[in-house]
């Protein structure tokens, strides 16, 4: 690691020759492969942009340019190059954040995991620019996948607009985003790709006619001058050009001259350019390079020799989703599947093998997967749209005017709910339940354990006249959670010895053993509860509020925001039957979470069990008179 250790920051790289550039890069490679294989964390995305990344900071002056990135698990290289190579804790607590930080340092200008919206920001910015007479330069570096997404495309409508607004969009195309990219621009990438270049074309055309006597020179500038058509012929960039783009490429993504060169060009052009750059996913790992699913797209803790898991985990909730997709589309015919660019990581692998006519992956376009969705349900299918909950967000609109507006049955099944943890702010899938819970007639289910995510995916898929959402959590899945008797449509998970219990507990989906663990906790402290599980958290068990009323205290307890989460609905639904019983909700508070563990995060925050048994216990004690508020103590002489 010679050189890698003396690069302190971006123009450290102007003084190493191209043979120790090449050097470094295969250091980086090295690096990489030893520091994540021990961590976890994106390795395939990283491993294609080596190059690419030494050509950017050699080209541009970061961070007086302004480079993003898009999505932001591309950026390890661009950390190493600007100071940040200590990665022993990577994604982990007080380490470095998996995604660009603006709090790590001044050379990361958005925060962005979330597709598609880099274009956006670098309009944005660019325009800044051009208003404060600015000669910044701006970079978006965005992979062929996110194109998929329509946010892209309406922001390069908007960049075309302005053909002197100087802004660079480098388009990283490794044919993938998780797996190989998908759809109309993925054919048309490929085209260009496998195209033999037209300026090639013409140079060897110009040698042969201007040899041919008379009419030869007067053949080639008829040519040269219908040029345009002649390139959409031999190699249909046009589609950028007709935009109103310069297009340049395609580039060799792993040649750090070549990449300089084209960087330069586009530098200078003082317009809006687009610069093609092909990579290979997990170049340099033979592992990754065999892993024909996603190229090692994101890894856990891996053997750096082989790839393979140092350890497997039990049984998670991703495959238990999948294997029940199988079985319900063996049964029933009318069942498809959606995924927005991600088969895999959303379990729906074995459901493509087992039914490849009856699975639509539509790129890392969300909206449009939504509102699919309520055509398909329309036309006289089922759909179940499988994406992570935090990615739900996206297409808010089109879940309540399109499919809920039309009473539409589509079932979205939300991977990754709640706390997530070591993917930070952006990932944690916290909101589903507060944005939903407005949408009329749409019904949320939270399985608690493996057979309720079996049974309760089957509950959803049975109702054809509204959406449903199932959610549940990231990992391994724990053992089953028994019901002791109903109340209502609500399984009940503990029973109070006392005829007037204190407390009614009510967990949400994955917290029923920390909501047992509460109950026990508050038994020691001669505190009875009642733990009920709802099952479906919207609408509110009608159930609830009489169960309610013969309880002291209601506690809610869930993985999701407090502002408009089910504590929130429950409040509501008792206010509205006129049960007057203290409430307390115990949930996430609407802050962006830090990247750590999921238990770390949990403890940070004070979601566990004895942080929720101590602040019960107090309020109980209040109620029972213990606890006397200063402000009526008497006057003391």
């Amino acid at each position: 690691m010679d050189l890698l250790t003396r690069i302190k920051g971006p123009r450290d790289l102007d003084r190493l020759s191209l043979g120790e550039l090449d050097q470094l890069a295969e250091e980086i490679r090295t690096f990489l492969v030893d520091a994540v294989s021990k961590t976890g964390g994106h390795l395939g995305p990283n491993l294609g942009v080596v190059e690419l990344t030494i050509a950017l900071h050699r080209v541009f002056e970061s961070p007086k340019d302004k480079v993003l990135w898009d999505t932001g698990h591309q950026a390890y290289v661009h950390k190493l190059l600007t100071g940040r190579q200590d990665f022993s804790r990577l994604k982990s607590k007080g380490g470095l954040s998996g995604y660009p930080s603006r709090a790590e340092s001044d050379h990361d200008i958005i925060e962005n995991s979330h597709a598609s919206g880099v274009l956006g920001w670098a309009d944005g910015m660019a325009k800044a620019n051009e208003v404060l007479k600015k000669n910044d330069h701006v970079v978006a570096v965005i992979g062929d996948g996110a194109l998929t997404g329509g946010m892209a495309w309406e922001a390069l409508n908007n960049i075309a607009a302005a053909k002197d607004r100087p802004l660079v969009i480098v388009v990283n195309d490794n044919e993938r985003s998780y797996a190989p990219t998908i759809g109309g621009l993925a054919n048309h990438l490929a085209t260009l790709r496998t195209t033999d270049g037209y300026e090639r074309f013409l140079a060897r055309g110009k040698d042969f006619l201007e040899r041919t006597p008379v009419v030869g020179r007067p053949l080639y500038d008829t040519l040269h001058g219908a040029k345009k058509g002649l390139k959409d012929f031999i190699a249909p960039q046009g589609m950028f050009e007709d935009l109103g783009l310069k297009y340049v490429g395609p580039i060799d993504g792993h040649d750090i001259e070549a990449l300089e060169s084209a960087l330069q060009r586009a530098k200078r052009f003082g317009g809006p350019v687009i610069v093609h750059c092909l990579t290979e996913k997990g170049r340099g790992y033979t592992p990754a390079l065999e892993d024909e699913a996603d190229r090692f797209h994101a890894v856990g803790k891996i053997h750096p020799d082989t790839g393979l898991p140092i350890s497997t985990s039990g049984l998670d909730w991703t495959s238990v989703f999948g294997e029940e997709m199988v079985k319900l589309g063996q049964e029933r015919e009318d069942i498809v599947a959606i995924t927005a660019a991600m088969l895999q990581p959303v379990g729906l692998g074995k459901f493509q093998q087992a039914f490849p006519d009856r699975i639509y992956d539509v790129g890392i376009a969300e909206q449009h997967g939504a509102v699919s969705a309520a055509g398909l349900a329309t036309g006289g299918l089922h759909p179940v749209f499988a994406v992570y909950a935090t990615f739900l967000n996206r297409a808010f609109d089109q879940v309540l005017m399109d499919v809920a507006l039309h009473k539409c049955g589509v079932t979205f099944v939300l991977d990754r709910a709640g706390i997530t943890g070591t993917d930070g702010a952006s990932h944690n899938g916290m909101w589903d339940m507060s944005i939903l819970q407005c949408v009329p007639g749409l019904r949320i289910a939270a399985p608690r354990d493996a057979d309720q995510v079996r049974a309760q995916l089957r509950e959803a898929v049975a109702v054809d006249d509204a959406p449903t959402v199932v959610r549940f959590s990231k990992g391994a899945v724990g053992p089953a959670v028994q019901a002791v008797g109903r109340a209502g449509g609500m399984d009940v998970l503990r029973e109070p010895k006392a005829t007037r219990p204190d407390v009614l507990i009510v967990s949400v989906g994955a917290l029923a053993p920390m909501c047992l663990e509460i109950a026990d906790l508050l038994d020691a402290q001669g505190i009875s509860s009642t733990v009920v599980d709802p099952r479906w958290v919207k609408p509110v068990d009608e159930a609830l509020a009489p169960l309610a009323e013969r309880h002291r205290v209601v506690v809610t307890v869930e993985d999701n925001s407090r502002a408009g989460g089910v504590g929130s609905a429950v409040s509501q639904a008792l206010r509205d039957a006129g049960v007057d019983v203290p409430l307390r909700d115990f949930g996430i508070p609407p802050v962006f979470l830090d990247h750590a563990s999921r238990g770390e995060v949990m403890t940070e925050i004070g979601l566990t069990a004895p942080d929720v048994a101590r602040q019960v216990t107090g309020l109980v004690a209040k109620l029972d008179g213990r606890f006397e508020s200063r402000a009526v103590e008497p006057a003391r002489d």
